[in-house]
């Protein structure tokens, strides 16, 4: 997918098909060989990698990373720019040559054999470029026969779901047809891996939302994506689970289920108990948390005459004791992966500066005061800027 923006010459096209067919020999003639790793099987995980490391000189932009992708599932990437997640995908593609490590897609090593790799993945770049001299149904019809798994049918219907004009030579598309081209091309091989980097960029929200269709209607195919967006809400609605990326290392995974089991209680200390919090140990207003609970309880912060709460599992059997706390303007949320996200890149000062924030301005009204427990909303996407450094 990544070709030149220059409309090539007659000999350039010509070397083009002579090499697709050449491709399309060697496939044929190609003789099975099985470059799994040791001690590894790709039956139940189609990618895994075995402390994975990239350097560039001093520079480590992936640093002894371990990920296992199981097949038929939708796994999430997260992470500012520069955190590696493009390194992580060029890597297992073999665009890149690995500094130490080793890892295996599709129960290929990318090392050893790319060009195997390569035929079982769908690979969607963040920066696409497709030939501008062609029209939209000429892109999908050139792909179609490039890929040995292309379907030219089904990127065809991909085409039609979103509303694509094919008609059009792409350097008269604006970025968001053009996007919605590559998207056209990468959604129709027959490929076991799909990766996706960033493939709602450039869209409007209706088109995002069949995005996303599509991108859960391939797991139900029984393909396996990779999923890498900036948007978190797009990867708590698609993703089955989730890796995060900071500074080119692995720092946290963590399931879907798990994370919707997670809440975040954020009030404001009574006046009674505030009066005498500075005496005494920070959770000391609180009490001591009930033994049948501990374990569901996984932190306490209280400053200021804020209080924080994060729980995890079921919030049922906390609700007596939560109920029972010298606490008003109370706020419970799932801790989605805004929250995640914040604990994870940015400092503990922007956290805290970004929770009294919310605390100060949630209304004193009359429903939040007399109840003891409201809902609230998740942490603004603006809190979040600040990580993507």
């Amino acid at each position: 997918m990544l070709l030149s923006s220059r409309k090539p010459s007659l000999f350039v096209r010509q070397s083009l098909e002579n090499a697709l067919n050449n491709s399309r020999f060697l496939d044929e003639n190609r003789p099975e060989v099985d470059d799994r790793l040791p001690g590894q099987s790709s039956d139940y995980f189609i990618v895994q990698t075995d402390n994975l490391s990239k350097r560039y000189g001093s520079f480590e932009a992936l640093t002894r990373c371990n990920i296992d992708v199981r097949r038929n599932e939708i796994f999430g990437l997260l992470g500012p720019n520069g955190a590696g997640k493009s390194t992580l995908i060029r890597l297992l593609l073999g665009y890149l040559r690995v500094t130490s490590g080793s890892c295996q897609v599709a129960g290929f090593d990318p090392v050893t054999d790319s060009v195997a790799v390569r035929r079982n993945v769908a690979y969607l770049p963040g920066d696409a470029r497709l030939p501008r001299h062609m029209r939209g149904d000429g892109v999908l019809k050139f792909f179609s026969q490039m890929h040995p798994l292309g379907d030219l049918a089904r990127s065809l219907d991909v085409a039609e779901r979103l509303e694509l004009d094919l008609s059009r030579r792409v350097a008269f598309m604006s970025t968001g047809m053009r996007q919605k081209l590559a998207l056209a091309v990468v959604f129709g091989p027959r490929t076991p891996l799909l990766i996706l980097d960033e493939p709602t960029a450039n869209l409007d929200p209706t088109v995002r939302n069949e995005v996303l269709n599509l991108v859960l209607s391939q797991r139900n195919e029984g393909r396996t994506v990779m999923f890498s967006s900036h948007v978190l809400s797009e990867i708590e609605q698609t993703c089955d689970r989730v890796a995060f990326l900071r500074k080119g290392e692995l720092v946290k995974r963590l399931t879907m289920q798990e994370l919707f089991q997670r809440h975040r209680l954020t009030a404001l200390l009574d006046q009674t108990s505030l009066a005498t919090a500075s005496e005494k140990p920070p959770e000391a207003p609180l009490g001591k948390v009930p033994d049948a609970i501990a374990e569901s309880i996984e932190g306490i912060h209280v400053e200021g005459g804020h209080v924080q709460i994060d729980t995890a599992g079921d919030l049922g059997p906390a609700l007596p004791w939560l109920a029972s706390l010298p606490l008003h303007q109370v706020r419970i949320e799932p801790l989605g992966l805004h929250a995640v996200y914040q604990s994870v890149h940015l400092s503990p000062r922007a956290i805290k500066r970004a929770s009294t924030r919310k605390a100060d301005h949630t209304p004193s009204n009359t429903s939040a005061t007399n109840n003891p427990m409201t809902t609230g909303e998740t942490v603004a996407a603006s809190d979040l800027n600040g990580g993507q450094s």
